[in-house]
């Protein structure tokens, strides 16, 4: 499946521009849909400021939410990636904070993951570990770990990840944990400053028993591997978050 052609579109929205994938079943796990607007005729006044519309106070509709305020309410215009609009869009206020916040994620985390890292990585109970280099595919879709030998991890298989602390053993303080990301409502976060490691519960292609992947920071290029430990974290995080947009 990693394998299908990453092309893109071009499609116009009542929205905006959107550069989108040829095939929509490959979107990235980090995008959005678009908002079904809220009908103008179920909003009289701004549901921000209760302002009423009339001829001179036209409503405007947020790009992310759908929901329907005024022109004071509504007026920023704000990179939305997660949509993949091309350009700016209109967003309340609300929404624009939480676009202006994914900015530093698509503008530095997401060239981090592409980038990749390289850990010491064992696969199930083996007592056999390999080197390998472990990055995030183009379509951010996949976790490609190549060494002597290759495999990929679909993040939307992923039922449990954990990122390991550098400074004691793995207890409850030092184990930042997302469970079942797209599945249950349990989050534990922490910084990632001295992330030294992740281990990864997921289930292959083709089976329904989860299978553990750790992976801890190369000796050679530990402060890389943090970096992109934390990057990953990140990652989860708006995975689990867009469970519920």
């Amino acid at each position: 499946m990693s394998a299908v052609p990453d092309g893109k579109k071009l499609v116009q929205s009542p929205s905006g521009l959107r550069m989108v994938p040829e095939n929509g079943a490959f979107n990235s796990p980090f995008s959005l849909d678009e908002p079904q607007w809220v009908p103008d005729k179920e909003c009289p006044r701004c549901m921000q400021c209760d302002t009423k519309f009339d001829f001179i106070r036209r409503k405007h509709h947020c790009r992310r939410c759908g929901r329907c305020f005024c022109d004071k309410c509504c007026s920023k215009k704000v990179a939305l990636p997660r949509m993949c609009f091309v350009d700016p869009v209109r967003q309340c206020a609300d929404c624009s904070l939480a676009s202006q916040k994914e900015t530093e994620f698509y503008d530095k985390q997401i060239k981090v993951l592409l980038g990749g890292g390289t850990f010491v990585v064992t696969l199930g109970t083996s007592e056999k570990s390999e080197t390998m280099t472990c990055r995030l595919s183009n379509n951010h879709r996949y976790l490609f770990l190549d060494g002597e030998s290759h495999f990929e991890v679909e993040l939307s298989r992923i039922s449990s990840m954990q990122i390991l602390m550098d400074g004691s053993s793995p207890g409850e303080n030092d184990i930042h944990t997302y469970t079942s990301l797209l599945d249950t409502q349990y989050v534990s976060e922490g910084g990632t400053s001295h992330a030294n490691g992740m281990l990864l519960h997921f289930k292959p292609m083709g089976s329904q028993d989860a299978q553990q992947l750790r992976m801890e920071a190369d000796d050679e290029d530990k402060k890389a591997a943090s970096l992109w430990l934390a990057a990953m974290h990140k990652a989860a995080k708006l995975l689990y978050e867009a469970r519920d947009q």
